[in-house]
C-alpha cells in the first residue's frame, strides 16, 4: 500500500487530538449493569377481585411441562395420547396435599406463623418436594390401577418429568424472596429487600441464589436420567431411583447453603438428612434390584401393547 492511501485519524478542529468516527461499538462498562441479581418489586397480580399469586402459577407451568414431558416419553414406547392429562387427575392433587403435608410436619411455625388457618395458603409458599413426589406417586398409583396402567412403565415416564417441572417451580421461590442462601458478595448473588431477611442477617443485602442453582441443577438432572436410560440396562420401573439418586446430589448442597429457620441435628438441617437418606437408599435399591437381566424388560424400552381390540376396556384411559 503507498503511502497516504491507508485509513488516517480524524481529528478534533479545535485541539487536533484524534477522534473517533465510522461503525464502531460502544463499550458497555461492567458498571452499568448491577453487581446483583435484583429481587421482583411483585409477586402477584390482581384482576379485579382475583390474586394472583405468582408462585402458583410456576408451580402450574411445572406440572404442565412434567405432563408434556411424561406424555411425549409414554408415546415414544407405545403408550396412547392424553393418557398423562388423565393420570395427572389424580397424581397433582396428591402431589399439592402431600407437599404441603410435608412442609407443615416440618416448619409449622415458618409456615403458618402460629395461625392454623395460614396451613391453607399454599400460594406463599410452602411445599416440600419428597412430600409431593410420595403423594403424587401415591395417587398416581392408585389412579393408574383404575385405569389398567402398568405402574413401572410410568414411573419411567415421569422421572426426569419430576425434575423438569421442580426446574420451573424453584422460581417461585425468587418471586416470594423466600429460601435463599448465605450472604455472597458474587456478582449473580440475589438482592433481597430489607423486610426478607432473616434475624440477624439484616446488614447483608445480597444472598445465594439458591433457586437459580436448583433450577440449572434439575434440567441437568432431566438429562443424566434419560442419558443414563440409554447408556445403561435399567430395569423397567427403576428409573425414578435414578431421578432421586442425582437430584439429592444437588439438593444436599443448595439446602446446606439456605440459612432460613430448619430443624438441625449435628450441624445439617432436616432435608440435609433426608437428601442424605434418599440418595443412600435409591443407590442401594438401583445397584440390587434395577439391573435389568437378560429376561427383564429395560426402561426405555417400548411395551407390549395394552388395547385388546376385543376387550371393551380401552387402553386404561377409561375406569372400568
Amino acid at each position: 500500500m503507498r503511502p497516504g492511501c491507508g485509513p488516517r485519524p480524524y481529528h478534533d478542529r479545535r485541539d487536533g487530538r484524534p477522534e473517533t468516527r465510522g461503525p464502531t461499538l460502544a463499550l458497555v462498562t461492567a458498571a452499568s449493569f448491577p453487581a446483583y441479581i435484583p429481587s421482583p418489586s411483585v409477586n402477584g397480580l390482581s384482576i379485579g377481585p382475583v390474586r394472583l399469586h405468582v408462585y402458583g402459577l410456576l408451580i402450574a407451568a411445572g406440572i404442565m411441562a412434567a405432563v408434556w414431558l411424561s406424555q411425549r416419553r409414554w408415546e415414544r414406547i407405545g403408550g396412547k395420547p392424553g393418557t398423562m392429562s388423565a393420570l395427572a387427575l389424580w397424581g397433582v392433587p396428591g402431589g399439592l396435599i402431600g407437599a404441603r403435608v410435608y412442609s407443615l410436619a416440618t416448619s409449622w411455625g415458618v409456615d403458618t406463623a402460629g395461625h392454623w388457618y395460614r396451613a391453607f395458603e399454599i400460594w406463599d409458599g410452602g411445599l416440600g418436594i419428597w412430600g409431593g413426589v410420595i403423594g403424587g406417586i401415591a395417587l398416581g398409583a392408585v389412579g393408574a390401577r383404575r385405569h389398567h396402567l402398568p405402574i413401572p412403565t410410568l414411573m419411567d415416564c415421569v422421572a426426569p418429568a419430576f425434575a423438569l417441572g421442580q426446574a420451573i417451580g424453584r422460581w417461585g421461590n425468587y418471586f416470594n424472596q423466600e429460601l435463599f442462601g448465605r450472604p455472597t458478595k458474587l456478582p449473580w448473588g440475589l438482592k433481597i429487600d430489607f423486610a426478607q431477611r432473616p434475624a440477624g442477617y439484616e446488614r447483608y443485602s445480597t444472598f445465594q441464589p439458591t433457586f437459580l442453582y436448583e433450577c440449572l441443577w434439575d434440567l441437568a438432572v432431566v438429562g443424566l436420567v434419560i442419558w443414563a436410560e440409554k447408556r445403561f440396562r435399567i430395569k423397567r420401573g427403576y428409573l425414578i431411583t435414578v431421578y432421586a439418586s442425582f437430584y439429592t446430589l444437588g439438593r444436599f448442597w443448595t439446602e446446606y447453603l439456605r440459612i432460613d429457620n430448619a430443624h438441625r441435628w449435628f450441624g445439617l438441617r432436616l432435608n440435609d438428612w433426608t437428601s442424605i437418606v434418599v440418595f443412600v437408599g435409591s443407590v442401594s435399591v438401583l445397584l440390587l434390584f434395577g439391573r435389568a437381566g437378560a429376561d427383564d424388560d429395560r426402561a426405555g424400552t417400548p411395551m407390549a401393547p395394552l388395547y385388546d381390540e376385543s376387550s371393551e376396556a380401552s387402553s386404561g384411559l377409561l375406569p372400568t
